[in-house]
């Protein structure tokens, strides 16, 4: 060791003695990426008085019919799973600290009794690893790179948390709009069926037009009762991952999706962006650093894993006798060779991980541009052409009827098409903003394990015609 390396590692042994603990370590960091990445707050609640604070803020946002910021919001304040993981960074701090410490030093004391006559003998040694002050550098080192990797973990899930929260607020409001869409058919059906039965009471229709009157109106019925519990689980699911309980849960939603934006997004140069901005990366750059460090570490440590240096004092007959002591390991098997070896292995391991999650990244980028596309492309195709035109047709129809040109069987079709259009309205544009948020979230740096494990959402797709327009326009 020359003289610089032993400055430093004296320097480290001051600064460890004196070092404590931060209540919130790395937070600020992560704070200021989160702003610059959602604009949103987030905070980490440690049962000091600000915590009151916070919950009357969220108070005050469930006073309003929810908007999708104001979602994501309560949950980044009041999630109590990315609150357990916020605690991430203390562990991770705590072993920098831990890292920076001396190894206690060792003491032995013996007591001989004489078997006969005699003296009794007293033996005292105190040992150190004198070794951990030229290694705890390193230590260091390594443990503040873990640090490192830790706070892009904790970045990612706080990234990840506002997509699934803003996922669940779109399909909430969806299947909210669902109800009110079957609420007004069931109205319309169980009105139009009084009037049929009133007909066929005076003798004026079948038994056939009756029956097929009241097939619409339980059919309603049932996709009614359908969608309220589709409703009641997104309600559910959204509730859960915004952290609420007790009166908290009675929150209300805006009732509508909004229209497709009139924009599109930006695509241009989108996968640079992902891969630059991926946090995913970052994470494991700092463990391929953390595991170069520790690859340093293992090789000097290889041959003197153990070497302690003290001093032994022992009483004999009256007198003490002190002097130093030295253990030293004698290399002459295990050399090391498996340590260095498998911390290599690891590295490499790290830098095949970095690759193919570069590639992984490009891929879902791709994946989601493409499917966002293909989203806007369906529900525009919808609100332009197939809701226009169904209701053309529709009133075409009772022009027809009224002139006793068809049958009402006729018209039940014609209604029944113009339900189904708006429901897969809905489905469209539900699809279109789902896929606007798994775009925003990978070009904002985090690929959520929904890309990783489960396969990609199904896009709703129009009837015949509209689907043979798409493609040739495609």
């Amino acid at each position: 060791m020359n003289r610089t390396m032993i400055i430093s590692a004296l320097g480290s042994i001051v600064v460890a003695s004196c070092t404590s603990l931060p209540p919130r370590p790395g937070f600020d960091e992560v704070l200021g990426d989160v702003q610059s990445r959602l604009a949103q707050r987030v905070y980490w609640r440690q049962g000091g008085p600000e915590d009151e604070a916070v919950d009357g803020y969220i108070d005050e946002l469930l006073k309003q019919p929810l908007t999708p910021d104001a979602a994501v919001q309560i949950a980044l304040l009041s999630n109590r799973r990315l609150q357990a993981i916020y605690e991430e960074l203390g562990v991770a701090q705590a072993q920098v600290v831990q890292a920076g410490l001396l190894t206690n030093p060792v003491l032995d004391a013996a007591i001989k009794f004489p078997a006969g006559d005699g003296i009794t003998k007293i033996d005292f040694g105190i040992a150190l690893n004198f070794l951990d002050v030229f290694f705890i550098p390193l230590r260091k080192s390594v443990a503040e790179a873990e640090f490192e990797q830790a706070r892009w973990r904790v970045i990612g899930a706080v990234l990840d948390l506002a997509a699934k929260t803003r996922s669940a607020f779109i399909e909430a409001q969806a299947n909210h709009q669902r109800v009110e869409m079957f609420e007004q058919v069931v109205s319309s059906t169980s009105a139009s069926y009084d009037a049929m039965r009133q007909l066929y009471e005076a003798g004026n229709v079948t038994t056939l037009m009756l029956r097929n009157e009241q097939a619409l109106r339980d059919e309603a019925r049932l996709g009614l009762a359908s969608a309220r519990l589709r409703q009641m689980e997104s309600r559910e699911r959204l509730t859960e991952l915004m952290g609420l309980w007790g009166h908290r849960t009675s929150w209300s939603v805006e009732s509508s999706l909004p229209a497709i934006s009139d924009e599109s997004m930006p695509l241009e140069d989108a996968e640079r962006q992902a891969v630059a901005n991926s946090l995913d990366l970052a994470a494991v750059r700092s463990r391929i650093e953390a595991r170069g460090r520790s690859l340093g570490l293992t090789r000097t440590a290889s041959l003197l894993r153990r070497a302690e240096a003290g001093a032994t004092a022992e009483r004999d007959d009256g007198n003490w006798y002190i002097g130093p002591v030295v253990t030293l390991p004698i290399p002459l098997f295990d050399q090391g060779q498996a340590r260095v070896a498998s911390a290599q292995a690891v590295l490499r391991q790290s830098l095949h991980e970095y690759e193919a999650l570069a590639v992984q990244v490009r891929a879902a980028l791709r994946l989601a541009r493409d499917r966002y596309v293909a989203a806007e492309r369906v529900a525009r195709f919808y609100r332009d052409e197939i809701l226009p035109l169904r209701s053309q047709i529709l009133a075409d129809t009772f022009l027809q009827y009224n002139a006793m040109q068809i049958g009402v069987f006729e018209l039940l079709v014609a209604k029944q098409q113009q339900i189904d259009a708006g429901r897969r309205y809905i489905d469209a544009l539900e699809a279109y903003w789902l896929a606007r948020v798994d775009l925003e979230q990978i070009l904002s740096g985090h690929l959520s394990s929904r890309w990783l494990n489960d396969a990609p959402r199904s896009l709703p797709v129009a009837d015949s015609m509209g689907m043979t327009t798409l493609q040739e326009g495609h």
